[in-house]
């Protein structure tokens, strides 16, 4: 009996260990920016902090308060560019700022991810790979198809949401009384 204890403990032991390792390689983060793109970032941009999803960004301007959060209606001036340097898109103008409510699918996914690190006054440079800014189709004729984007972004205020986020889309699944 103590035998077949002892298989049964090997045995989940084993089971345990190819689980845990499959679950670490099917989440593993690959690198969300192709090769041409991460020697420009690393040369131009060493010190960029990385999100879990592979946007990056520097804190320029830490900025006070609290970071902002998903259902702050946000307030910024930011500039967009191609990672040649091409503006394709700007709101620098204080009296016309760019106003939206984070995390609400208004903007591209990787603003509603990266200014959640933003304060207000904080001033940074956000690196988004293409699957967070236009995807695959791009946003023609300014954003080629496959561009990642470079943002400088300030963040002007940030106004408490009072409502919270809302629930998932129902996929027209009625619920049981």
């Amino acid at each position: 009996m103590n035998q077949g204890m002892s298989l049964r403990l090997k045995l989940s032991l084993l089971f345990t260990l190819v689980l845990s390792l499959s679950f670490s390689t099917a989440f593993a983060q690959r690198e969300p920016f192709n090769e041409e793109e991460q020697a420009f970032l690393e040369s131009r941009y060493p010190e960029a902090k990385r999100l879990v999803t592979g946007v990056r960004y520097v804190i320029h301007a830490e900025g006070t308060g609290e970071p902002a959060r998903n259902g702050d209606m946000v307030t910024v001036l930011y500039k967009g560019m191609l990672f040649n340097g091409t503006v394709f898109n700007e709101a620098l103008d204080p009296a016309k700022p760019f106003v939206f409510r984070l995390g609400r699918g208004q903007v591209i996914d990787g603003w509603d991810q990266a200014l959640k690190v933003m304060r207000v006054g904080s001033k940074a440079t956000l690196l988004i790979p293409f699957e967070l800014a236009y995807g695959t189709r791009g946003n023609p004729p300014a954003v080629p198809k496959k561009t990642s984007l470079i943002f400088e972004v300030e963040m002007l205020k940030i106004e408490r949401g009072s409502t919270p986020p809302p629930p998932p889309a129902d996929e027209g699944k009625k619920k049981k009384k």
